[in-house]
């Protein structure tokens, strides 16, 4: 299983440092992703998308290291949160930097996760950046729960699928909550 998951890791960042565009499984559903610092990627998955720039997108990391070079300050409360959830949990969090501007909520936050599952992870080791993703859905749209629910038009727009799990089911997204560095949370979703 390792080496199928190293030859799409190995594909999918051919793609994404020549500014494609991926479709790929996370650890919760299927993602739309591209290098979360190239603004030209990002744009044209807003196009893929059909979604308005004035919304944000999240971004992926697979460790402390990668937090602490998006984000200069991470509150306390933040790490606790996340050592005591039981699923994947989005934590929106202020100031974000080192990506690109068009992927920052106008309020100067960023929404970030933290993933363990083996095929993101590996690839942000080997782009050594964080990764785009957005649910792969035109906007307004449910989230598909499996790779077979993903549109056509999706499928067609993206420059890489990443063949991997798609047989899978995720039931749901991942829990979001919003934390500012005066340390307010407030749950966004379960």
């Amino acid at each position: 299983m390792s080496e199928v998951i190293n030859t799409e890791v190995h594909n999918a960042f051919e793609v994404i440092k020549n500014g494609g565009i991926i479709l790929y499984p996370t650890d919760t559903v299927w993602g739309i992703g591209c290098d979360a610092t190239n603004p030209e990627a990002i744009k044209k998955i807003f196009a893929i998308k059909q979604r308005e720039e004035t919304k944000s997108m999240i971004v992926l990391t697979n460790g402390e290291r990668m937090m602490y070079n998006v984000f200069n300050e991470i509150p306390e409360v933040a790490w606790q949160i996340l050592d005591l959830s039981e699923k994947p949990t989005t934590l929106i969090l202020d100031n974000p930097r080192n990506v690109a501007e068009n992927v920052i909520a106008e309020d100067k936050t960023l929404g970030v996760r933290m993933v363990k599952e083996p095929f993101c992870y590996k690839l942000m080791e080997r782009m050594k950046k964080p990764l785009v993703s957005t649910s792969a859905n035109i906007s307004g749209e449910p989230t598909p729960k499996s790779f077979k629910e993903i549109s056509p038009e999706i499928i067609k727009g993206v420059d890489y699928v990443v063949n991997l799990h798609h047989d899978k089911i995720c039931d749901k997204p991942s829990t979001i909550i919003k934390l500012t560095n005066d340390s307010q949370v407030k749950i966004i979703r379960k």
